[in-house]
């Protein structure tokens, strides 16, 4: 089943590189550019220009953001300012966040992944990709030879083996241990004893590995291993990743919301009426004041009826919020007929009925529609959301529950792919604490 390695990270130089909150990123496509500036100007060793470089007018096919990257990673190994480790090693690491005021803590560990077809079924993925993206992160890769991000991939092991090796370690002072600007906290330790790397390894050998963010990187190491393959070269058949036991107290997913734009005549009457078909649909007006709490207990409230219903709550302006609900059991059969070529796993997910029903059915947005973003945004943001529909940016708002951890392993068991942005783990890892060098 999972062949997970260890690796000889490459780590920051804290005496030449300096603290690392200066020096870390979220992943590359959260990034947006005023954010990547940011970066650039926190420190000159930040590992955007790695990881995610500033594109120039003059770019060239020898001077462009890849070539820059590689020539970066080859300076700062040269300079010191990143390190190889001097043993290879499972990496155990503490992500530390708060989530609607509460505190938690989320544990994994970071190594090396051999990548496989999907097709395979070691490896499991449970959303789409796009093509544009993958090109990019290939270049990187075939300029670099190195991941300097990890993908992000959960396990099941209900016997938390991995929990029980990690405790030995974790009574002693961690290896790396900082607080992020956002107050997350990040704790990692080194584990390169040979019995405790033996019995990692064998765990995985019994094991599946579902992405839980990362498509687009996990399909561009695999791509990039075929390359290698056809060159004669095995050695780049791993790529880094930290992995999540399903178990784990502090996995978290939040709900991504759409944001509705550019349909054509639109009526918010007759969506209503359209919708009314298939859901049932109630409405309620949000209060003169403090719009925001009262959207926060609505969707609190459709959480808790998430066991018995589908729900979405949709807003078209004049401060009037819109419940639409489907009960379980109902929605499969109505499906069924709709979208049958899928399982009864995935007809079953609120973001694939909203796909269905909703987006394709009610508004017309088909697929093409939904990868150009002619018509559709991706928002977390609940109170701007109602903002944008009452300025006129957008037409619709739809809040969504969020997508449960079983629903993303059963759909991936399935062999289905859910609809973009149907979770949304939390927090993000981070880039920059450990490297994974092909060359070592």
């Amino acid at each position: 089943m999972a062949k997970i390695v260890p690796i000889r990270g490459v780590r920051y130089n804290p005496d030449k590189a300096g603290n690392m909150p200066d020096l870390i990123t979220p992943p590359y496509d959260v990034i947006n550019e005023e954010a990547q500036i940011g970066f650039y100007e926190k420190s000159p060793y930040n590992i955007i220009r790695l990881e995610y470089g500033r594109i120039r007018d003059n770019d060239d096919a020898n001077d462009n953001r890849y070539t820059r990257s590689a020539a970066f990673f080859s300076n700062w190994l040269q300079q010191n300012i990143l390190i190889h480790d001097q043993k290879p090693s499972i990496y155990l690491y503490e992500q530390e966040f708060t989530v609607e005021d509460q505190r938690l803590t989320r544990s994994g560990i970071i190594c090396g992944v051999g990548v496989e077809d999907y097709s395979s079924g070691t490896i499991l993925p449970h959303e789409e990709t796009l093509s544009k993206a993958k090109a990019d992160r290939l270049e990187l890769l075939r300029h670099c030879g190195a991941n300097f991000s990890p993908i992000f991939g959960l396990y099941d092991d209900p016997s938390l083996s991995v929990e029980t090796i990690a405790t030995g370690y974790k009574n002693r002072e961690p290896d790396v241990a900082f607080t992020a600007e956002n107050g997350e906290a990040h704790r990692l330790w080194l584990l390169s004893d040979e019995g405790d790397l033996s019995c990692i390894t064998a765990l995985f050998d019994s094991k599946k590995i579902y992405i839980a963010d990362g498509h687009h990187r996990y399909e561009t190491a695999l791509n990039y291993h075929k390359e290698m393959q056809a060159q004669g070269r095995n050695e780049f058949g791993f790529t880094l990743m930290t992995l999540v036991n399903l178990h784990d107290p502090g996995l978290i997913i939040l709900p991504t919301h759409r944001l509705v734009k550019n349909i054509h005549n639109f009526s918010p009457q007759q969506f209503l009426d359209k919708v009314a078909q298939n859901f049932t649909v109630l409405s309620a007006t949000f209060p003169s004041n403090d719009r925001a709490t009262a959207l926060s207990v609505e969707l609190a409230s459709m959480k808790e009826a998430m066991a018995s219903a589908n729900a979405f709550s949709v807003y078209l302006g004049d401060n009037i919020l819109y419940r639409l609900s489907i009960p379980r059991g109902v929605e499969n059969r109505l499906m069924a007929s709709r979208c049958g070529a899928y399982s009864a796993q995935w007809r079953e997910l609120d973001v694939a009925i909203l796909q269905c029903l909703v987006l394709e059915e009610a508004l017309g947005i088909d697929k093409e529609a939904r990868h150009s973003g002619t018509n559709l945004t991706y928002t977390r943001e609940e109170a701007k959301a109602l903002e944008s529909v009452d300025a006129g940016e957008y037409q619709a708002a739809i809040f969504l529950n969020p997508t449960l951890v079983k629903e993303v392993t059963e759909v991936a068991a399935a062999g289905d792919k859910m609809p973009q942005k149907s979770t949304y783990f939390y927090p993000k890892l981070i880039t920059g604490l450990i490297i994974n060098d092909f060359s070592k």
